[in-house]
């Protein structure tokens, strides 16, 4: 009896096939998130071109040596020189600068006590209050500014840098208190407890413990309040009398005649000059 061998098997091997079905594809979800990544990229690199390529130029041009706007003939610093001995625009500055001050000084102080009074303290008609203590921030600055003008003209108040003090402070007050009301919502507690419990009084556990943690985010508060005075247009505009003319107002009666390096240089200064105490506010409040 001839043994027979067993034939060979016939049956393909699954091994290619397992590696086939096994192996790494490309992954059409990372393709996506690549192909979505760029164009957020894109879109980002052309808001940000269109936010800050007219401030680009305006700079730039600041820096012509050609008295026409538009045609480049060189680089020079006439123009900030000449600015030196702009009698008008000088005392519109020291106008701005008188109306920041005072303004910053007193919105801070009382911004800082309605922050206090609203984080701290239950009072009757605290939701009002509340409320209403957003409303410069939200509504409107032509709408700010036309009550504004319009309460000064009931009481029959003389338009002057007096009462585009009283308009500045007004809508500063705002943000000051959101600054530090922000602050006082993250401080620890603890702290002004334990001093309670060693025995200091109200006012030396504000002076010594809540006043020193909260003073980052005031002088945050009193950098932006300073800012949004100095660049305010609208409301000045509309508040400020003769002999008050700050140093926005200057700059839009200089525009009527057309622009001009000079004004581009000014414009550079004050560019610069906000961008710097904005920078700072954002570094002291983080702290």
């Amino acid at each position: 009896m001839t043994a027979t061998t067993p034939a060979a098997s016939t049956t393909p091997s699954t091994d290619g096939r397992t590696q086939a079905l096994t192996a790494p594809r490309p992954a059409r979800r990372d393709v996506h998130r690549g192909f979505h990544s760029n164009a957020l990229t894109l879109l980002a690199a052309a808001i940000f071109l269109f936010l800050y390529l007219p401030i680009l130029i305006l700079v730039i041009y600041s820096f012509n040596a050609n008295s026409v706007v538009g045609v480049w003939t060189g680089i020079s610093t006439r123009w900030y020189a000449e600015l030196l001995h702009d009698r008008a625009l000088i005392d519109s500055f020291r106008v701005s600068l008188w109306v920041a001050f005072w303004s910053t000084l007193i919105s801070t102080v009382l911004g800082t006590l309605g922050a206090m009074a609203l984080e701290r303290f239950r009072f009757r008609g605290k939701l009002t209050f509340d409320a209403t203590m957003y409303l410069p921030i939200i509504i409107p600055d032509i709408v700010m500014a036309l009550s504004t003008l319009l309460f000064f003209v009931l009481v029959a108040v003389p338009l002057s840098r007096y009462t585009i003090l009283v308009a500045h402070v007004a809508f500063n007050i705002s943000f000051v208190a959101v600054v530090v009301r922000g602050r006082l919502a993250e401080m620890d507690r603890g702290l002004e407890e334990a001093a309670a419990d060693l025995g200091a009084n109200a006012w030396t556990t504000f002076r010594r413990v809540t006043l020193p943690l909260l003073m980052p985010a005031v002088v945050s508060a009193a950098l932006l309040a300073f800012t949004l005075s100095l660049d305010d247009f609208v409301i000045t505009f509309f508040v400020a009398g003769p002999g008050s003319t700050t140093l926005p107002v200057r700059v839009y009666s200089m525009i009527k005649f057309g622009v001009t390096p000079e004004v581009n240089a000014i414009s550079t200064l004050m560019l610069l000059g906000s961008t710097a105490l904005v920078v700072l506010s954002l570094w002291l409040e983080r702290k």
